[in-house]
């Protein structure tokens, strides 16, 4: 058979449309990402129930490395005390990184090479860290958003939320690579903007319904750099309506 033989007739694209009862009921913000980006992703895990099979021998990947990485910056903001010093900051910085990657790191090679990963971006974070203040008020708290007419719970951990001087809020979120473009926010990279929306209809206990100013991506690797938006009425509109189109049956 040839391509322009008429008895061949070609496959049609797959497009499982699993019924609502199959369907998953709630998602973290991370895998709404997901699901905009490779809905046959959240097909297979959330409907097929598929896993990946683990490694015959494990060894350390990218995902151990940002656990690392979040737990270092958690503990050095939560600990932080009263008026430090810069000099002493990049001290405390760098201890907690040998204190982490000793207890949570049996690989060698992967403890010297993480830690020059992170001495590498410490003068970055700690630029930022600076610029942001003392307000933080939540590190690592999961919030979550019930959507009644869909059925839906959305639930997610922002790394920081602080509290601006006018009392507003800015969401931060550590990415051990580069941040997210403006493209792929606008796109699919949507995990700060459902944080906010979170936030906004007070999903997060500790905190209660709060007005949302902006959201910061801190790129570590590389040059180090961060993408900041403003939050605004119409930004939260768009974010309200684009995960209800996504979820709609």
């Amino acid at each position: 058979l040839t391509v322009s033989d008429p008895g061949l007739v070609p496959a049609s694209r797959p497009a499982p449309c699993p019924p609502i009862s199959a369907r998953p009921d709630s998602l973290s913000l991370t895998r709404v990402e997901v699901l905009i980006r490779d809905p046959y992703a959240i097909f297979a895990d959330k409907v097929l129930r598929l896993k990946p099979l683990k490694p015959l021998r494990q060894g350390p990947d990218a995902r151990d490395r940002g656990t690392v990485v979040h737990k270092v910056l958690e503990r050095f903001v939560r600990e932080r005390p009263e008026g430090e010093a810069p000099e002493s900051a990049m001290t405390r910085l760098l201890a907690l990184t040998e204190e982490e990657l000793a207890s949570q790191v049996p690989w060698p090679a992967a403890r010297i090479q993480w830690k020059a990963r992170i001495e590498r971006a410490a003068n970055h974070f700690l630029t930022v860290d600076r610029e942001a203040g003392e307000g933080t008020v939540v590190l690592e708290e999961e919030g979550e958003l019930v959507l009644p007419l869909l059925s839906f719970r959305l639930f997610g951990t922002p790394d920081r939320i602080d509290v601006l001087p006018d009392g507003r809020l800015h969401l931060i979120d550590y990415k051990t690579g580069a941040p997210p473009s403006e493209k792929q926010i606008k796109s699919f990279a949507k995990q700060l903007h459902l944080a906010a929306l979170l936030a906004v209809e007070g999903g997060f206990r500790s905190l209660g319904p709060a007005e949302v100013a902006k959201i910061t991506y801190v790129g570590l690797g590389g040059e180090g750099k961060e993408v900041i938006e403003d939050i605004t009425p119409a930004v939260l509109e768009q974010t309200r309506n684009g995960l209800a189109r996504l979820l709609a049956p």
